[in-house]
């Protein structure tokens, strides 16, 4: 029987994987257009990262502005894509530690670190964009931040319980790397009779 825990050397690719997945998940929130949109119909307003989009109840066409144009957007552009970048520096330098037979856990710890700062810029981006979008870009209709938006969010939420993970793991290095014995429990003759 295999058994495979939380720090087991045959598992040591779950954090790369999920790194990969907050990769995904930022690639969507980057190229995305569902950061804000219409929440029922007529759709007359819509909007990504990079832009805010409008149209008229019955024109067919959007009328589009950049918000690169505003300090705020670029700010929130900005931080978002640097947590971005250095979130795929990040997942390359896990594949190539989780590569290594002999695994370098202070190498690992970075990693954690690193992640941490990701979080920090990606959390940065996602406050900024809704607070300075809703003061000063004229919402019409009901409006609501959507999928484009909460993939972002979700990224980030990855990448948190990842930097955990790669901060603890050093504290089960033994474990990891299979230098603890099985601890094998028995009772001697005198506890347990019904041996004889």
């Amino acid at each position: 029987m295999v058994v495979c825990g939380l720090a087991c050397w045959r598992c040591r690719w779950l954090l790369p994987l999920l790194l990969g997945l907050a990769i995904i998940m930022g690639i969507i929130a980057l190229a995305g257009r569902g950061w804000l949109e219409s929440e029922s119909e007529p759709y007359i307003q819509q909007a990504s990262l990079w832009e805010s989009c409008t149209r008229g109840e019955e024109d067919l066409n959007w009328s589009c502005e950049s918000l690169m144009d505003y300090g705020w957007g670029r700010a929130a552009a900005a931080t978002y894509l640097v947590g971005f970048v250095i979130l795929v520096i990040c997942f390359a330098l896990a594949v190539i530690a989780f590569s290594i037979e002999i695994l370098r856990f202070n190498f690992v710890r970075g990693i954690g670190g690193l992640l941490f700062v990701v979080a920090a810029f990606q959390i940065i981006g996602l406050v900024i964009y809704p607070v300075k979008f809703t003061e000063e870009i004229p919402l019409m209709g009901d409006n609501m931040f959507s999928w484009a938006y909460g993939f972002g969010w979700a990224s980030t939420v990855v990448v948190i319980g990842c930097a955990f993970f790669f901060c603890c793991l050093p504290n089960w290095e033994d474990e990891v790397l299979g230098n603890i014995k099985p601890t094998c429990y028995y009772s001697s003759p005198e506890k347990a009779p019904y041996l004889n």
